[in-house]
């Protein structure tokens, strides 16, 4: 799509003003002058950027006037209307209503679409607002506030909409009056909620004329009238993208200019060709008014169009017009007619219209930022970010246990299950009563000029300096930059603690500096973001909270939701989990326990990744409360992804500071709420240029992208079996005798391939929907059935079951058992069925974590101490806590922890990387694509060598688990043995990728031939596999095989004569 005509981009103007006026602090830069260290700046350079080139266009009109027919006859039957109130004297009547028709500028659509009753109304209000400024003597007390709004269906003659007029001085942000919430209102009620069902377009036009002869206001008169889209499908154009015209609303098209259309059409196309919003500005010939015309997808921010308000007044501008056009593709488009305020000594428009634009970007990622356009604090736009950015760091970071934890903590005995609990409390509480948000949040407030300069500081960094320096002119932005002597982090922390005498609000302040010190990139400053990403430096993290440190951590903020992703090798893979918040106390939890769940969970997953190349990783996203979920994990795999592929597109994706400088390759999956997102995140990696897209995600679909999905293929579970299959075989149990009770329903993947694999007698299933009971054992065929079908237990046939069993749903209350007990609340009995009831064997194949914990554990055993449960096989992750698990084994229960049982997962996510890796384009295509829904032999085969390699990794490790616990004699847990397992596995493979083993050629190969699977090896060849894996990622796979293989033969004890042996032998085990 080409661009609408241009003229060459326009230099930047006389700065003077920019220096003259006292009152702009914030707008002007250092000493009096305008300089960038280093580079003398001449009045007459030019921007050469593409993001800093403004478009000159035409002095076109961009709206077709509206000229309302029926106006004349109108007016003549307000002014009888308003007569016959008796409210204004007769002789003044004629006065006002031609004054409110002819001179106070009103746009003849508000004429057009009120009623002569509603018209009457505001006349008469008007009259009333003037009188009441009139008894205080001042006309600049005159205060206007017109309104209507129009539901659904309430009117046969006005539309679905809304008319809002008040006074608005230009340039202003009003703080008081109908001013200061008008727009967020609309926001709130129109546009942040318009969908492409039910959308909503907004034109707001300042008043011409003033509201009568004495009092100069000017009114602000905003239109909202619910789109009408046609009901034919959309059009294309040649490159692909829609044609404007066919998605536009009729009301827009009878208006719309063609040079709007033009533009808007530009600005659509991108849209629909990039993630994330389009801001283009354009120049108005022979005129000071610059157009910004923003573009975005439908819902993909919120309260923006008020924010932008905000935005353009700091820089000292306002508009004459503003428009909100939605579309029905998905497509909203803000356009504005910014202008200078008149008389005012604010910087040349051309500076502040590019401030504008850059800073449009951020207000995009946070428009509701709560330290930006505050009364009394005069942050711009990039340090309210930076602001709100070390807010939400400081939450999470600020070490709010301190010295009386580590005290207690050294006291405590960690590895008692008691004291552990206790150690666990005591955390939890300092963190709910420490650093609460509103307590950071005032210490921001209080410390503007700290803050100022902590941003400073950020900025020095991350600031593409190199960029103003060789091709600029000195932005603002930049320019605030050289205010002051920039202070060193030492000088920086000594003024802190100085000027600050409290010491908690010192850690506050203390705690942004630790953020500036641990960012080695960020995309704070790219052109277009749609959230703001950090990657940090994790060193920082304390020892006493989290005593591994990982290799990589990244911080992503956006408007409804933030995240983390943490990693604890270089390669590394892990699920990223939506973690959901029932209500504002429950968000308030997850809010606090966000990193810390994410930290546990990606440490979990070091432990399960133990025989695979990739080390542990995961990702956690908490939405606010009603965001979109789907919207959060799409904006946090963009922002991530801004800090993984270089920026090479001028005025989109520009080239960031790297401090860290080397290329990052990460792996992510599907988790808790992301299961169907992996295809876009694939996708959309593909469209963003990361090589590895194919690899990108785990998880995708099988058809379309040549995933291999867990559930279809019993990924999981297989692994899980080989545990319960090895307990039956060590013990000389029979499976049909086994009794069994199992959490996650069959309409889950562990839950439904448990079901699908096993012949025991299940006597208990409990899932989402409620619990399903039967002494005498479960109908197996009914299970089987729900199994296939993947429903829950509510759909069991009741029928099927024995005049002891039972169904309760979360939903039945006061339900009376077939033993006469009565079930009060479903969803209770529910929560806590799996203390109940008593088996053979246990499976948590679904369930929150810590569902069995140290509070709870003890209800788990009889009163004379004999168990539940005899073996248990935990599938679902984390469900039972570590206290928990040491509880239970001490008591003689035997247990294979998630870590070890339920790693048949992370291993074939982990071949279906090395498959992504491996396979150039074509050969991705024509191999693990399904061709007209049929998967080729090629996938097949390929499955099967997972699934083999599965069930190997599973019952090796079963076996090397077992035989520490007997050669122990029972000495120590087998929990334990496994985490101890893990780190040897993680240990010595982090030691193999740091020595030269893996520079001797035959043993690289011996050890590739068997590591990669025959399938790929036999298609590819390994040669030329390995010319396409990154080095770092063959290093991994060559020491977690030489690792894992050498642990299982030898044990966790294996002596260096052991290894010396094993190695020689590597060269021959092709």
């Amino acid at each position: 799509m080409s661009h609408p005509e241009v003229v060459e981009p326009v230099a930047d103007s006389e700065r003077s003003a920019l220096l003259a006026n006292p009152n702009n602090a914030h707008l002007v830069g250092s000493n009096g002058h305008l300089s960038v260290p280093g580079t003398p700046y001449s009045l007459s350079s030019t921007r050469t950027g593409s993001d800093t080139s403004v478009n000159r266009i035409k002095n076109l009109p961009g709206y077709k006037n509206y000229n309302f027919a029926g106006k004349s006859a109108q007016q003549d039957e307000v002014e009888d209307n308003v007569a016959s109130k008796g409210f204004i004297p007769a002789e003044l009547v004629n006065n006002e209503v031609v004054w409110f028709y002819h001179h106070l500028g009103i746009d003849d659509t508000y004429f057009a679409n009120e009623s002569v009753e509603v018209i009457s109304d505001h006349i008469l209000a008007l009259y009333g607002a003037k009188l009441l400024a009139y008894t205080k003597h001042d006309p600049a007390k005159l205060v206007i506030d017109l309104e209507k709004i129009t539901k659904e269906g309430e009117s046969d003659k006005s539309p679905e909409g809304a008319v809002f007029i008040h006074t608005s001085p230009p340039g202003k942000k009003a703080t008081v009056g109908p001013g200061a919430s008008c727009e967020k209102r609309i926001d709130n009620l129109y546009l942040d909620s318009s969908t492409v069902e039910k959308a909503y377009r907004l034109e707001t036009y300042r008043s011409q004329g003033s509201v009568s002869a004495t009092a100069g206001q000017q009114l602000r008169c905003y239109f909202v009238t619910r789109c009408q889209f046609p009901g034919t499908p959309a059009q294309k154009l040649p490159d692909g993208t829609t044609d404007i015209r066919s998605v536009s609303d009729k009301r827009f098209l009878e208006k719309a200019s063609e040079h709007t259309l033009d533009i808007y059409q530009f600005v659509m196309s991108n849209v629909e060709t990039r993630y994330g919003p389009v801001i283009e500005v354009y120049e108005v010939e022979g005129t000071r008014e610059m157009r910004v015309v923003i573009g975005y997808r439908m819902g993909g921010t919120a309260h923006y169009f008020s924010a932008l308000s905000d935005l353009y007044h700091f820089y000292g501008l306002y508009s004459a017009r503003k428009y909100v056009e939605q579309f029905a593709n998905g497509v909203t488009i803000i356009s504005m007619y910014l202008n200078p305020v008149p008389n005012s000594q604010a910087p040349p428009i051309e500076h502040s219209i590019y401030q504008v634009k850059k800073e449009a970007s951020l207000l995009y990622c946070l428009p509701d930022n709560p330290f930006f356009a505050e009364e009394g604090i005069p942050h711009a736009v990039q340090e309210a970010t930076y602001a709100y950015s070390g807010w939400i760091f400081a939450q999470h970071f600020c070490n709010r246990l301190g010295a009386a934890y580590l005290a207690l903590k050294n006291v405590l005995d960690e590895t008692n299950p008691s004291h552990e609990q206790v150690l666990n409390q005591i955390k939890r509480r300092f963190r709910d009563e420490t650093f609460t948000r509103q307590y950071i949040a005032d210490v921001i407030r209080d410390h503007p000029e700290l803050i100022r300069l902590l941003y400073i500081n950020f900025a020095m960094v991350h600031y593409p300096s190199h960029e103003e320096a060789n091709q600029l002119g000195p932005t603002l932005s930049y320019q605030r930059m050289q205010v002051d002597h920039p202070l060193t982090d030492e000088e920086l922390y000594t003024k802190i603690r100085r000027t600050v005498p409290n010491e908690h609000d010192q850690q506050v302040l203390t705690s942004f500096l630790v953020f500036n010190k641990h960012v080695l990139k960020t995309n704070f400053y790219q052109p277009t973001k749609v959230a703001l990403s950090f990657r940090m430096e994790p060193s920082f993290l304390p020892e006493v909270e989290y005593p591994k440190t990982p290799f990589g951590l990244f911080f992503v903020i956006g408007s409804d939701f933030r995240g983390f992703h943490i990693r604890f090798k270089d390669v590394a893979r892990g699920g990223i989990r939506i973690v959901r918040s029932r209500g504002v106390e429950q968000y308030s939890i997850n809010q606090r326990m966000l990193f810390d769940e994410n930290y546990a969970l990606a440490s979990t997953q070091s432990l399960k990744n133990k025989d695979i190349p990739e080390g542990g990783a995961k990702g956690t996203i908490l939405p606010s409360i009603g965001a979109n979920p789907r919207l959060c994990f799409e904006k946090y795999i963009d922002a991530i992804t801004d800090l993984l592929v270089p920026g090479h597109s001028p005025g989109i994706k520009e080239p960031i500071i790297d401090l860290y400088n080397k290329p990052e390759i990460l792996f992510f999956g599907p988790d808790e709420g992301t299961a169907d997102m992996m295809d876009w995140a694939a996708i959309h990696a593909r469209n963003r240029g990361v090589d590895s897209w194919k690899s990108f995600t785990t998880g995708k679909s099988a058809e379309l992208l040549g995933g291999i999905p867990h559930d279809i293929y019993g990924m999981t579970s297989l692994s899980v079996r080989q545990y319960v299959l090895g307990i039956y075989k060590a013990l000389g149990l029979k499976e049909k005798d086994v009794t069994k009770v199992q959490t996650g329903g069959p309409d889950g993947d562990l839950g439904s391939n448990e079901i699908l694999l096993s012949s025991d007698k299940t006597i208990a299933v409990i899932d989402g929907s409620g619990v399903l009971a039967d002494p005498a054992g479960i109908d197996r065929d009914e299970l089987v059935r729900l199994a296939k079908a993947r429903v829950m237990v509510s759909n069991f046939d009741r029928s099927k079951l024995s005049k002891d069993g039972y169904l309760i749903l979360v939903e039945d209350q006061d339900v009376k058992l077939p033993s006469g007990e009565v079930i009060q609340d479903g969803t209770d009995f529910r929560n806590t069925a799996h203390l109940r009831f008593k088996s053979d064997l246990f499976v948590p194949c679904g369930g929150r974590p810590e569902a069995v914990n140290i509070a709870n554990v003890s209800q788990l055993f009889d009163l004379d101490g004999k168990p539940h449960f005899k073996y248990v096989v935990e599938g679902a992750n984390l469900f039972i806590t570590r206290e928990a698990r040491l509880y239970l084994e001490k008591r003689g229960v035997i247990l294979f922890k998630d870590a070890s049982a339920n790693k048949g997962g992370v291993t074939s996510s982990s071949l279906e990387v090395l498959a992504g890796l491996s396979l150039n384009d074509k050969e991705y295509a024509d191999l693990m694509i399904f061709q007209d829904g049929k998967a080729s032999e090629f996938y097949q085969s390929y499955v099967k060598d997972i699934q083999a390699k599965i069930i190997e990794n599973a019952a090796n490790e079963f076996s090397c688990i077992w035989k520490e616990y007997n050669r122990l004699k029972g000495a120590k847990p087998r929990s334990v043995i496994s985490d101890e397992l893990s780190s040897h596995l993680t240990d010595l493979q982090e030691e193999l990728e740091n020595s030269d083993l893996f520079d001797d050629k035959p043993s690289r190969l011996g050890v590739m031939r068997r590591a990669i699977p025959d399938t790929l090896v036999n298609k590819i060849g390994v040669d030329t596999i390995l010319g396409r894996l990154p080095v770092a990622y063959q290093k991994a796979l060559f020491s977690s095989w030489v690792a894992s293989h050498f642990i299982y033969q030898f044990g966790v004890n294996g002596s260096a004569v052991d290894f010396f042996h094993f190695a020689r032998d590597l060269a021959h085990r092709g």
